[in-house]
Order: C-alpha cells, then sequence, then structure tokens
C-alpha cells in the first residue's frame, strides 16, 4: 500500500510550555478511504527530509489549522517544514495536495498574496467554475481572491470570488479551501481527486 503523509498544525500549550504537534483523527480516516496508507509527520524540516528520503511516500498532504506566520500565525517551524515539503514536492515529482490553510501555503509559495475575509468560518457555500458547482465547507479567515502569476489555476470560486480550488499547470499540485475530512461520509469528489492526483 503506497503511503502518504501528512502535515500536522501546532498547538501551544503553556501550562507544560510544550509545542505539540496534533491532527485531526478524521484526517488519517480520509486518506485510508482514499486507498492509502496514512502518516504523520512532525514540524521538523530536518525529521521531515529524512522520512521523505527514507519512506519515499507517493503523496503529500498540507492540512489545515494555524494561520501562516507573515498572516499573523504562531507556528513558524510548520511554514519551514511545509516549505521543505513543497521543494521536495517539487524536486521529486511527488504530488501534494494542500487543504484550507495547506492551499493558502501553496498560494504563498507561488507568490500569491493572502487577504482576510469574511462569512467563510462554519459555513456551508456554493462554489462554481471550471468544474460542476457544487456546495462545500468553509472554516477559514484569509483567502486569495486573485492570483498574481501563471503557474497555478483558479478552477473554482465562491460567489464572492475567493478561490476555492487551485491547481500547478504543470506540476502534480492542487489545493482546496474546504476541508475534506469534516464531511461525513466523505465525499467521493475529494477521494477521487487525490487518487487522480497521486496516480497521475
Amino acid at each position: 500500500m503506497k503511503t502518504v503523509i501528512f502535515t500536522q498544525r501546532v498547538e501551544v500549550i503553556e501550562s507544560y510550555n510544550e509545542r505539540r504537534d496534533c491532527a485531526d483523527q478524521r484526517i488519517a480516516g480520509f486518506i485510508r478511504a482514499c486507498g492509502f496508507l496514512p502518516l504523520p509527520v512532525p514540524n521538523s524540516p530536518r525529521l521531515c527530509r529524512e522520512i521523505v528520503d527514507g519512506i519515499k511516500p507517493a503523496g503529500i498532504i498540507l492540512t489545515g489549522g494555524n494561520s501562516l506566520a507573515k498572516y499573523g500565525g504562531n507556528a513558524p517551524e510548520r511554514d519551514e517544514t511545509e516549505k521543505l515539503l513543497m521543494e521536495l514536492s517539487i524536486k521529486g515529482n511527488i504530488p501534494l495536495y494542500g487543504f484550507c490553510r495547506g492551499m493558502q501555503f501553496i498560494l504563498d509559495f507561488f507568490g500569491n498574496k493572502l487577504v482576510k475575509v469574511k462569512g467563510h468560518v462554519a459555513v456551508r457555500h456554493r462554489i462554481f467554475g471550471l468544474e460542476d458547482e457544487t456546495v462545500v465547507n468553509s472554516y477559514h479567515n484569509e483567502a486569495c481572491t486573485g492570483l498574481s502569476n501563471d503557474e497555478l489555476t483558479a478552477v473554482m470560486r465562491a460567489e464572492d470570488g475567493v478561490i476555492e480550488k487551485i491547481k500547478h499547470k504543470n506540476l502534480p499540485i492542487a489545493g482546496t479551501m474546504w476541508h475534506p475530512e469534516r464531511e461525513d461520509p466523505f465525499r467521493e469528489m475529494d477521494i477521487e481527486l487525490l487518487k487522480n492526483l497521486i496516480r497521475r
């Protein structure tokens, strides 16, 4: 079975002086439902490089949680880890999927600006574009409304112009602003997205 690694959010526990890596259990369940073996990785660039070199994952997922540090987030070690994973993805042609913060990271990595948005937290809304119109969940305060380069394609948008789905024009990199793991049951469109990306 192919292994897919996924990043984790950072929780700061001041009373214990700890910075904890953690992830919603449903993320692993979603990856397994797609037919892959899920493996969480720590927010450590050095260890992630060793993991990627050692197990040669079939795919990488950048998950939700934590704003990027440049937009007020408190987990710079996560930004550094995901930057390395992006670089390894590009260098090794390893398929990479990012959702919510993960898509924000992809956008930022390729030079696109994020802005504060309203009406996108704990709601469901319609999206439309190059694929069939659908309704998705939404849990984010930052987003992108316009791409500043031609490396990415805006596949789907919300009615207010927020870009909700992207793909790279040449590399196996894709992102969604919605959380696939928060659907019950998991949606076939999300499962097919990850399966098709990794089998590309």
